[in-house]
């Protein structure tokens, strides 16, 4: 174990700096479920669906996003910030592309896309009144995030919980206007959801803006930087992001049909895995900031040439993972039922019964997640191995996790806890992969330039 106190101190106020800018951002999502699910059941499922087709463009963001997180923590290690708006340039184009297209996607074929998802007419009409006005937010949303995750490669962190709190202070009080009809506003139910995320989205473009511009001074990032970059580094990018963003899209495919599955098991089903789903979200974040703040640790130690540091770095790191999903895994358990007292009576029996049981079974599976997510996505893709994920994740989700819980759900007819249960406990058995491919030390590689000179 690290013996020095400052490296925990620091660790865990970068940890919990991104845990907060997770928590801000899930807690939007859990506000619009929430308040649509006292408003209407079939509205909040609604909703639901289509922050599927948001967590996808959300992962592609990501994984656009960890190449230039990658690259930039090691040539912030390397003291070298000459290459790192190149980088946001290529990342901010690769992302920008991804989100055009999805925007049209979801613009042309809203009600062929929910179906896909769920077999409930009600929820589907719910949903595509959210999509027609969401899908907007998606260009947005994907420039505003690839320029937080590049800050964040070089520790600035603050900034991003500065604007996702911005976000869900504006977006709930928008949702207590629109989708109720208070303070003399019309009522719009899904609509007005939709409105508030799309206000919301543009407020968090100009905050970023604006810092770039007026606050930010080591990096110095201009329009005209990030337009006129050194082409040559796209190679560097594509190398370093395309396993992530492979691995990404899948996941995020994976999520959908997931809860396509669940969805074709009725609509209280959906509203359950709605409920449970967000709860988890939001409830793990330290997990997820913690995991963040390994990638960029592990990143600039071994950028700084600290190789001998990663033995007890890694096993340190290892510890906290376990602690913090253990705590996340009892919180979830703790506040099932306290959550669900605040949907009052909008929620069936059945809705009720199923979600408990669904943050029940994540209380357990929380606990592996926290374990093997962070050392896969902090350390192994932190230190130059961003291939050993996708594969990782290719062969388990659509060999194992998919086939079966489709095979539980309509052909075994299994309850669906059951079937909820074998869509989340991946969770449990990647530990062993994971923690075998960590201590092959293969993952250990340098993802910088030997010759970090910057043609213009």
């Amino acid at each position: 174990m690290i013996k020095e106190k400052t490296f925990y101190k620091s660790f865990m106020v970068l940890a919990l700096s991104l845990a907060l800018q997770n928590l801000l951002t899930y807690g939007v999502n859990m506000m619009d479920t929430m308040m649509l699910g006292r408003y209407s059941q079939d509205a909040m499922s609604g909703v639901s669906l289509c922050n599927q087709v948001q967590f996808l463009l959300q992962m592609l963001v990501v994984g656009a996003g960890e190449g230039a997180v990658v690259l930039g923590s090691q040539y912030w290690g390397k003291n070298k910030l000459e290459p790192i708006p190149h980088i946001i340039g290529v990342a901010l184009r690769f992302g920008g592309v991804l989100a055009i297209v999805m925007f049209g996607i979801v613009l042309m074929f809203p009600s062929q896309l929910l179906s896909l998802l769920s077999n409930n007419d009600a929820v589907i009409a719910q949903g595509e009144q959210y999509f027609q006005i969401i899908c907007f937010t998606y260009v947005i949303f994907t420039i505003t995030n690839i320029l937080v995750a590049s800050l964040r490669s070089v520790g600035v962190v603050k900034i991003g919980y500065i604007i996702s709190g911005s976000t869900l202070i504006i977006n709930v009080c928008l949702n207590y206007c629109l989708i109720y009809g208070n303070f003399g506003f019309p009522e719009l139910g899904v609509r007005g959801a939709a409105i508030a995320t799309l206000v919301s989205r543009c407020v968090e473009l100009l905050i970023v803006v604006y810092y770039l511009k007026y606050k930010e001074h080591d990096l110095n990032l201009t329009l005209h930087k990030l337009l006129h970059i050194d082409t040559s580094y796209i190679q560097d990018y594509i190398r370093v992001s395309s396993p992530v963003l492979i691995n990404q899209a899948l996941w995020g495919i994976a999520q959908m049909v997931q809860t396509g599955i669940l969805g074709h098991l009725g609509g209280d089903v959906t509203a359950a895995n709605a409920i449970a789903v967000q709860v988890y979200q939001v409830l793990s974040v330290v997990a997820y900031g913690a995991a963040s703040a390994a990638g960029i640790v592990v990143g600039r130690t071994i950028g700084e040439g600290n190789e001998h540091r990663l033995r007890p770095l890694v096993f340190t790191l290892q510890i906290m993972f376990l602690i913090i999903g253990l705590c996340s895994g009892w919180l979830i358990f703790a506040l099932r039922t306290p959550i669900l007292a605040v949907f009052g009576g909008s929620l069936t029996e059945q809705a009720y019964r199923l979600s408990m049981q669904f943050m029940l079974i994540l209380a357990i599976t929380t606990v592996g997640t926290s374990y093997q997510m962070a050392c896969d996505n902090g350390i192994i893709r932190g230190g130059g191995d961003t291939a050993f994920s996708a594969k990782m994740n290719l062969i388990s989700m659509w060999l194992i996790i998919v086939p079966f819980s489709a095979l539980a759900a309509f052909c075994w007819k299994c309850p669906p806890a059951v079937v909820f249960f074998l869509l989340k406990w991946d969770q449990l058995y990647k530990a062993i992969p994971v923690f075998i491919r960590l201590h092959s030390w293969k993952w250990v590689k340098k993802v910088t330039r030997p010759d970090d000179a910057v043609s213009v």
